[in-house]
């Protein structure tokens, strides 16, 4: 008894999680555990989201950038002191705080409302770039997400995840649904920008913001339900 405390206290975080990974039938059963605790489910979506309803209903109520942006940092307080007051994680209104920061930074530094948007149009960008490259070289982003749930794993190795070629197929499938995702926010909010139609680049902010985004989640949900692709689909079961 006294050895196998031994040998469990001293293997490394990748075996713990390669002996982790045995509760699991499929890669999808795997990856709706990890994603769940990756993802700030309903709320962290809707705190991020309120911030920038807020900026584009004041500014279409009052067509004044600094009280529309101060409207959104007020949003930001408001949410960021109910989660410390519910002792609860407020990683999710960090990340608003810092978007709501950081389109304050281009759109008073231009004195264009609409730059207010710019980082939001970049991110999406750049995170489809990510995307495509990570998924045509087969190293889709979501199989981070897995090694991420796992801290010390992560910590000695953050590729471990991807000798298992059953979690390399079904992360390239969930990142295609981003793919997709990030094409159509693009394609609607570039031709937006360049017209500086402020109005309308807010409510398709928000409206290809978290309501899309759930419309992702529902895919790629759809994905992790219906699919039944074993870890190792080389390795025969006991």
């Amino acid at each position: 008894m006294a050895e196998h405390v031994d040998d469990a206290s001293t293997s490394t975080g990748v075996e713990r999680s390669e002996a982790d990974l045995r509760r699991y039938t499929t890669v999808e059963e795997l990856l709706r555990d990890k994603l769940s605790e990756a993802i700030g489910g309903w709320r962290g979506a809707l705190e991020s989201a309120v911030p920038t309803l807020v900026f584009a209903l004041t500014w279409v109520a009052t067509q004044d950038l600094k009280l529309s942006l101060l409207g959104a940092g007020a949003c930001v307080a408001v949410l960021l002191v109910i989660r410390l007051v519910q002792r609860q994680d407020p990683r999710f209104i960090a990340y608003a705080a810092v978007g709501v920061g950081i389109s304050a930074f281009f759109a008073l530094r231009s004195g264009q409302a609409e730059d207010a948007f710019l980082p939001g149009m970049l991110q999406n960008a750049g995170l489809l770039v990510l995307l495509l490259v990570t998924n045509l070289v087969r190293w889709p982003l979501f199989g981070f997400v897995v090694a991420v749930a796992e801290p010390e794993a992560f910590a000695e190795d953050p590729t471990w995840w991807h000798k298992h070629p059953g979690i390399v197929t079904v992360a390239m499938r969930l990142a295609w649904v981003l793919v997709a995702l990030n094409v159509v926010r693009l394609a609607i909010m570039v031709p937006l920008y360049l017209g500086e139609q402020v109005a309308a680049l807010g409510v398709a902010k928000v409206v290809l913001g978290w309501p899309a985004y759930i419309l992702a989640v529902t895919a790629m949900g759809a994905i992790l339900v219906r699919g039944h692709t074993p870890i190792d689909p080389g390795r025969s079961r006991a």
